[in-house]
């Protein structure tokens, strides 16, 4: 079977749009794109083709604009083309050239979609780029997830010649005089997907010849496998993970129960922004004392007694915060908390929204959470008797819709203030005192 008749056949297979839609090729004028725009032309889909000058290789950015667009005038095909000032756009974002590349393009190409209707965007990823994402992927540790290599449909966007390898490609351009650029680019080994395609590719064909033919017929399995694994991982999220308010609670002895725990683990804080590099450090929490984090961009998890606790990185949104360092702010749904350090005076704030305490009383990290029931502390007055905070709001006559939004500052398991209302017996100020932790809340 001919390229062409493949291409029909894979076209079908993945359902893409109807061959009558209009279709929006990527057309670079590198030989994989100039050969898909030959296949896709011959075998009537209805085409249109953009390219991006990125000016960032002088006179051969223009030659290649130049070229797709005397093939398009040729064949009677629409043509869009755009240029950007890369570099420009790089140093205003700080982005690297692919990514800022990338992100132009595609907000291009959707902005064309929109206005001229197409039905999809198709790329010419084909099936040695497949094996290099696959490569890529599990050397960066991106689990079940990144052996599916590129899909062949995301959204609107195909690649139709996932199908054929690289020499398939060559050589179908060659017999058809398929005219195309050869970006100098490509050959250098400083980007990543160049160097798996120059230095690791080569020496697995040496060892294994059919490697590329092998490894994407392995991706259609691992496609399956992937399938039938999310299932299972969120059998066992919907199991580990309970929410509450804008947090999520894991209770330690039942993740350590799982027999896959640690795998199930990875899933479950990468959604959070933990890279696999951080999943040994989050399996140490499940071992560690109270008051150990580990923090992603976005989030923190928290081992909190016999929980692991996923938080929002201080967000007015969360409900457990870590402080780790003073002087500092931190905002919660209620209200700002504020956090000073002091020297002892005569005249002391008596305001209920501000606390002091004695610093020599108080470590470091210290916890802001809302209070829960079993929670309990030595309130101020009472003579170092102990009580539970829900029987203190009850006392204080605290309705119940305002319960929920009690807040209360914690030292190493040690309940210091209860927000607003009073602070714990231990954490008084004594005569020898020298340094207070002045709080101070502002309610919204």
């Amino acid at each position: 079977m001919n390229l062409p008749q493949r291409l029909e056949q894979h076209w079908q297979a993945q359902q893409f749009p109807d061959k009558k839609e209009k279709i929006l090729l990527a057309l670079s004028g590198g030989k994989d794109s100039m050969t898909l725009a030959s296949l896709l032309h011959q075998i009537g889909c209805n085409l249109a083709v953009a390219h991006c000058n990125f000016m960032l290789r002088g006179t051969d950015s223009d030659l290649d604009e130049q070229l797709v667009k005397d093939w398009a005038t040729q064949n009677n095909i629409l043509c869009h083309c755009i240029s950007f000032d890369t570099k420009k756009e790089m140093a205003r974002n700080k982005t690297g050239v692919q990514e800022t590349a990338r992100k132009l393009r595609y907000d291009w190409f959707s902005t064309l979609c929109k206005e001229h209707h197409y039905a999809a965007i198709a790329t010419a990823h084909h099936a040695n780029d497949n094996v290099e994402t696959l490569l890529i992927n599990l050397c960066k540790g991106t689990g079940i997830a990144g052996l599916h290599g590129i899909p062949a449909k995301n959204n609107n966007i195909i690649r139709p010649l996932l199908f054929a390898t690289r020499a398939e490609i060559t050589e179908y351009a060659t017999e058809h005089q398929i005219p195309f650029s050869e970006d100098a680019s490509n050959s250098s080994t400083q980007y990543l997907r160049n160097a798996v395609r120059h230095k690791i590719l080569p020496v697995l064909n040496e060892i294994f010849p059919d490697v590329v033919t092998q490894i994407n017929q392995n991706i259609e399995r691992f496609k399956q496998v992937e399938n039938i694994y999310e299932l299972a991982i969120a059998k066992e999220k919907k199991k580990l993970m309970e929410r509450r308010g804008n947090d999520y609670y894991i209770p330690i002895l039942k993740l350590l129960k799982r027999p896959s725990y640690k795998s199930i683990c990875f899933e479950i804080f990468k959604e959070f922004g933990f890279s696999s590099a951080q999943v040994p450090e989050i399996l140490k929490l499940l071992k560690s004392e109270s008051g150990h984090y580990l923090s992603s961009e976005s989030h923190r998890v928290i081992r909190n007694r016999m929980f692991l606790i996923i938080t929002e990185l201080i967000s007015p949104k969360t409900d457990f915060i870590i402080i780790d360092k003073i002087p500092c702010s931190i905002k919660t749904s209620e209200g700002q908390f504020n956090f000073n350090i002091v020297e002892p005076t005569k005249h002391l704030d008596e305001s209920k929204f501000t606390a002091y305490l004695n610093l020599d009383t108080l470590k470091l990290p210290l916890i802001v959470r809302r209070w829960r029931i079993g929670d309990y502390f030595y309130p101020l007055g009472m003579g170092m008797k102990k009580k539970k905070i829900s029987r203190f709001l009850i006392d204080q006559k605290v309705p119940i819709h305002e319960k929920e939004k009690v807040w209360i500052i914690e030292s190493q398991q040690k309940i210091a203030w209860l927000a607003a209302m009073r602070i714990d017996e231990r954490f008084k100020i004594k005569n020898d005192t020298k340094k207070l932790l002045k709080i101070n809340f502002l309610a919204t």
